[in-house]
């Protein structure tokens, strides 16, 4: 195919006032979803769960011993 060229002329006014604006425009972005808990923080919650589900099945432990030392 042929390479059409356009050209194209620059017209400027011969009288009156050239004039330029240049208007910023706000250019939107796709949202950002933050999580509602940081890592740090379910990493802790998760620590302190098993730190009590560890407590609980001692305390079970310990309950069950004290019930096999008073049945004897």
């Amino acid at each position: 195919m042929p390479e059409v060229k356009s050209t194209l002329r620059e017209v400027l006014p011969k009288q009156g006032q050239l004039s330029m604006e240049d208007v910023p425009t706000m250019v939107l972005c796709k949202p950002k979803l933050l999580p509602l808990k940081s890592v740090t923080l379910e990493k802790l919650e998760k620590m302190q769960k098993d730190a009590q589900e560890i407590i609980k099945q001692q305390e079970l432990a310990l309950r069950q011993q004290q019930q096999l030392e008073k049945a004897e």
